[in-house]
Parts: structure tokens; C-alpha cells; sequence
């Protein structure tokens, strides 16, 4: 049979090369021409958004969407697809034990892919892949002819609010740095992508960094500008590499540097990394970093439109919100404002992580319901447990309860009930997972990461976590309760900077909708969903069929027992590790 097999697509995303997918690639490489099949052409792309089952493999014209890939199956798929014409079915993913094509799989059904279009479709280290996509079209239109003014009033009819989690008009702001005086000015692609969970940026620069580069360039032909920096985190090198690469092919091709399209225009692009320091995502703080100096934020006004980078109007947006730009330009701002909803138009890229069984990167239109994404998208809640959660906006955003599920999202819906969109990580959480615990976990984030200029922060974000660890360890009492509402109110209203007044929501979303938690941690000395350890027991119940695996596996021998007889757990010795409860065939050990 004949092979319809023209493109093999590899996901090279970080995700998927920390799997093996480079061993897998070099494979292709070696079995594709030992057997001479040079018709057949081999893409190494970024990340495809169903992470949860890379690495992942995809065939075209025919549509053949490999999951969970391994090096040694690329033999297989070479000699028995590529060359035969027959499709791995073992590889291959199924829905309902049916093999689908990629797109075609409910984890896309829902979603709607403007920044992320490129993104598994394209070759993210060759320019000629980019052009074939319609790369650089939108700065060929806007040279040969649009204004300052219009391209202005282009991004501003799209509605486009920045994605870096604040989400201010992006229009307004181009139009304050255009309308800035001074001779120089710069562009700023913010990266660093501190909060954890988030790999949102990351995914886009390594998957079609060139649409980031040209939006910059627009950008920079707006404002007035002539150069650019990247401030990207050094976390994330492949990103880093792929956008070394774009740059030189942009320069190499007239579309970086003097004279761009031989419009008389000049720009340039330079990447500075970031050392990982989480407060410098705020915008003030990022150029401080670039300067040379301490990353931590300025006072504000003047804002960076008017006085930024080295005393210049500085205009700074991050990696999403300049993947949406070209796009608005080649498809116009109506087609963009009629996705999404009238306050919050567009789409919006989250990494959706935690409690869920489709772990990945998905970008869905404003409006759709948390709900959707956790269950159409996400594929619903592992191992047959209830969805208790939700955090958005990161460390400095909140919880969303199980009440609020059918909650849209867009960044007015998110604000009244406590959260927030922050750059977009979304972590699910079932009904294992411990709010004070949470909320502890996030604090001792920001404690660690606050950069200690105003004294709120560093004085209250300790307080309150304090308050917290002596809490989840059975040592509060409800006035702690109070004293941090208290704190968190405090700190919201008199930190210096964006992330300082953030940095409590996830202790005040708990505490509003999760408080019977707060109060059984204190006045029971109990965590109700069992994780705080200081606060639980084991105990071995009458299902026990005296097997030993427990006391095999238990690190302290806190565990006796004859076999086939019920065992017990000496409680002062019991560590709480929680290896007999994993060990246990009949679920015999509960926790209390």
C-alpha cells in the first residue's frame, strides 16, 4: 500500500524534549534516510497543547496523531506507516478506543487558537516556515503605507487588553508611548514567566518566536522606537535558542536592522535574561533589571509609557499580547473583537495544570466557563475524585470554589469573585487538596520571592505566613484568623507595587470561601482534607487481609503484623509519609 505520509511533525517543545523527543527526532533522522525516504520532510515544532500525552508524533496529509512516542517506536512508524502506508493503531490516540486526528480530539473542540496558531504547525527555526504561514505580511502591509495613527486605532478597535495579567488596553497604552516626547524610545517584550505552573510565553517563543519578533518591530515603527529588548527568563534556554536563531534569520532577510523592506525604518532586537527573580515580571522592576540594577519596582507615576528604559518612553507588553498583533493587523480588528466577550474580547492561553487529566496548554475564546475548560478541555478530574478548585493569576491571584464554577472567564468575572487572570496559569485542584495549606504554600512563595522594598511585604507577607504555618501545624486560634484577614487587607492597600497589593488574594479567597477549613485546622485541630500532617492519624480498619506490603514499605517501621492477620501503627513512631496508605491493595489505611 502506498504511503500518504508527506510531513512528520515532532513536538520539540520543553515538555516533550525533556521526554526523549530529541532522541526521538534524530531517530527519524537516521531511519528516514537509511531507507532513502528523502520526499519525506521532518519538522521539529513547538508544543501541540495535550502535554499530558507527549511526546507527540503527528503525520500529514493523512492526519495520524502519535501519543506517548518513545525513540524505539520510530522504527515501527518509518517501516510500517511511512514506508507501508499503515498506521501504528497502538500509538495512535484514541477517543472512545477510536483513533482521531490531533485537531479533531475534544481537548481542541472548545479551544480557539489566534496566539498559539502556529504552535506545533510550523517549524518555529526556519523563517521560510514562518513566511509560508503568512509570517511578515503584517509589517509588509503596515510599511507600504499605514500610519502611526492607524495602526493605533486598529489595535484599539480589537479591544486587545494586555495578557500579562493586568489587562490594560493595549491600543491606549501604544498610543501614550507614541505620543510621548523624546528622541528615543524603546519596545519591551516582557517574558519572564515567574509564577508556578506557567509556561504559557515560554510555549510561544519556542513554538513561533518570529510572530513575537514581528510584532515587536510593528510596535517599535508605532512608537517610534528603534530597538527592542527581550527580557526573558534563563530558565527557559530553548526559548532563548530559538529566538537567537529568528533574530539572525530576521537580520539576515531585511526584516531586522537598517532600512526594514527598504522603508527607511530601523530596529533592532536584543535578548537580556533574567536571573529568575519572580518580582521582576513587574513592568518597572523588569527595566530596572535591564538596567543593571536591583529588580525591584519603582514608584509610579511616571509610568513606563512616559519615563521607562534608561529615562525613555518605554512601552512594554508581554510575549501573548504581541502573538496577537500581526494577526489583528492581517485579519482586522472586527474579526478579533468578535471572539471573546465586549468587555474582554479575544482569546486567552492558559497552562492548565493540577488536578486534571488533560495537563496541557490550551487557548480558549473570553467567555467560556471555567467549567469547560476544567471538564469539555480538561478532560475532567483523575481517578473518579470531585473538583474542589481552581487557582488563577498565579500566586498573587485566588481560588475559585466549586460554587463559582459556571464562572466566565474574562477579567471582569474574575475580579468579583476574588481572582483574577494574571498571565493565565490555571491550577485544578480535587477534594484532596488542603486550602490553608494552599494558601500557605503561596504565601511562603511570595515571601520568598518579594524583594522586600516596602515594608507590607516584607514585613506582613512573613507575618503572614507565620500565621499560617502555625495554623496547618495545630497551634492557631481564631483570633490568628482574624489578625490575617487583618494583614491582607493591610498589604492590599499599602503595598508599593502591583504584585505587593495582589500577594494576599490567595489567603483572602480561601478565607471567603473555604473558612469551615481555617476554623476546623483551629478549633478541631483537624484538616479536613487530610494533607497538613502535624493534624492527621493513620489508622488501619478491619479490611486489612494481612498482606505486609505496609509494613514492608513503611520507611520506620511503625507498622507490626502476622500475615494474614489485621496489622497495627504505633503512632509515636509514624512519620505520616503516607507510604502504607500508597501500599495498600484494599484501602484498609485511612487517615483522620
Amino acid at each position: 500500500m502506498k504511503s500518504n505520509c508527506k510531513q512528520i511533525y515532532v513536538c520539540a517543545g520543553t515538555g516533550c524534549t525533556s521526554s526523549e523527543a530529541l532522541a526521538i527526532y534524530g531517530n527519524f533522522v537516521k531511519d528516514l534516510s537509511d531507507r532513502k525516504l528523502n520526499d519525506v520532510k521532518l519538522i521539529k515544532t513547538g508544543c501541540f497543547g495535550l502535554c499530558s500525552m507527549g511526546p507527540v508524533v503527528v503525520t500529514e496529509p493523512d492526519g495520524c496523531f502519535y501519543t506517548k512516542v518513545k525513540p524505539e517506536d520510530v522504527e515501527t512508524i518509518v517501516s510500517q506507516h511511512v514506508e507501508n502506508g499503515q498506521p501504528v493503531i497502538s500509538l495512535l490516540y484514541k477517543e472512545n478506543g477510536v483513533p482521531v486526528k490531533l485537531f479533531d480530539a475534544q481537548f481542541y473542540g472548545k479551544q480557539k487558537r489566534v496566539a498559539l496558531a502556529r504552535c506545533g504547525v510550523t517549524d518555529p527555526e526556519s523563517i521560510d516556515s514562518y513566511l509560508e504561514s503568512s509570517g511578515y505580511k503584517a509589517l509588509e502591509k503596515i510599511l507600504a503605507g499605514t500610519s502611526q495613527d492607524e495602526i493605533i486605532d486598529i489595535v484599539k478597535k480589537s479591544g486587545l487588553r494586555g495578557r500579562g495579567g493586568g489587562g490594560f488596553p493595549t491600543g491606549q497604552k501604544w498610543e501614550f508611548a507614541k505620543n510621548a516626547p523624546g528622541k528615543q524610545k524603546y519596545v519591551i517584550c516582557n517574558a519572564d514567566e515567574g509564577d508556578p505552573g506557567a509556561f504559557m510565553d515560554r510555549s510561544i517563543l519556542e513554538g513561533d518566536p518570529f510572530s513575537v519578533i514581528e510584532a515587536m518591530t510593528i510596535a517599535g515603527y508605532t512608537i517610534g522606537a528603534n530597538t527592542g529588548y527581550i527580557y526573558v527568563r534563563a530558565e527557559y534556554p530553548l526559548a532563548i535558542d530559538r529566538l537567537k536563531i529568528a533574530l539572525e534569520q530576521a537580520m539576515e532577510r531585511g526584516f531586522l536592522g537598517k532600512n526594514i523592506l527598504k522603508s527607511g525604518f530601523d530596529f533592532d532586537i536584543l535578548i537580556r535574561r533574567g536571573a529568575g527573580a519572580f518580582v521582576c515580571g513587574e513592568e518597572t522592576a523588569l527595566i530596572n533589571s535591564i538596567e543593571g540594577k536591583q529588580g525591584s519596582p519603582r514608584v509610579r507615576p511616571p509610568f513606563p509609557a512616559v519615563s521607562g528604559l534608561n529615562g525613555c518612553p518605554t512601552l512594554i507588553n508581554n510575549v501573548e499580547t504581541f502573538a496577537n498583533i500581526c494577526q489583528i493587523i492581517l485579519q482586522g480588528p472586527q474579526w478579533f473583537s468578535a471572539m471573546g466577550t465586549k468587555g474582554s474580547p479575544g482569546t486567552k492561553v492558559f497552562a492548565l495544570g493540577g488536578n486534571v487529566n488533560n495537563i496541557g496548554l490550551v487557548e480558549v475564546p473570553m467567555g467560556i466557563t471555567l467549567r469547560e475548560i476544567v471538564y469539555d478541555i480538561g478532560g475532567g478530574i483523575p481517578d473518579g475524585r470531585q473538583f474542589k478548585a481552581a487557582q488563577t493569576g498565579g500566586p498573587s491571584g485566588g481560588c475559585i470554589p466549586l460554587q463559582h464554577i459556571d464562572t466566565i472567564i474574562d477579567y471582569e468575572s474574575l475580579k468579583e469573585i476574588g481572582s483574577m487572570m494574571g498571565s493565565g496559569g490555571l491550577i485544578v485542584m480535587d477534594d484532596s487538596k488542603c486550602m490553608v495549606a494552599l494558601a500557605k504554600f503561596f504565601m511562603e512563595f511570595m515571601v520568598e520571592e518579594s524583594c522586600g522594598k516596602c515594608a507590607p511585604c516584607r514585613i506582613g507577607l512573613v507575618r503572614i505566613y507565620e500565621l499560617l504555618r502555625k495554623i496547618t501545624e495545630g497551634r492557631g486560634s481564631m483570633k490568628d484568623i482574624d489578625t490575617l484577614e487583618e494583614l491582607s487587607q493591610m498589604i492590599s492597600t499599602s503595598s508599593a507595587c502591583a504584585l505587593g497589593q495582589t500577594s494576599p488574594n490567595p489567603v483572602k479567597t480561601t478565607l471567603r470561601y473555604f473558612r469551615d477549613e481555617y476554623e476546623a485546622h483551629v478549633r478541631d485541630k483537624k484538616c479536613i482534607a487530610g494533607e497538613c500532617t502535624q493534624l492527621i492519624s493513620y489508622e488501619i480498619t478491619d479490611a486489612c487481609i494481612g498482606c505486609t506490603k505496609c509494613l514492608k514499605d513503611c520507611p520506620v517501621k511503625a507498622i507490626t503484623g502476622k500475615v494474614k492477620e489485621k496489622h497495627s501503627i504505633d503512632k509515636s513512631i509514624c512519620i505520616k509519609c503516607d507510604s502504607c496508605v500508597q501500599a495498600c491493595p484494599k484501602k484498609a489505611i485511612v487517615k483522620s
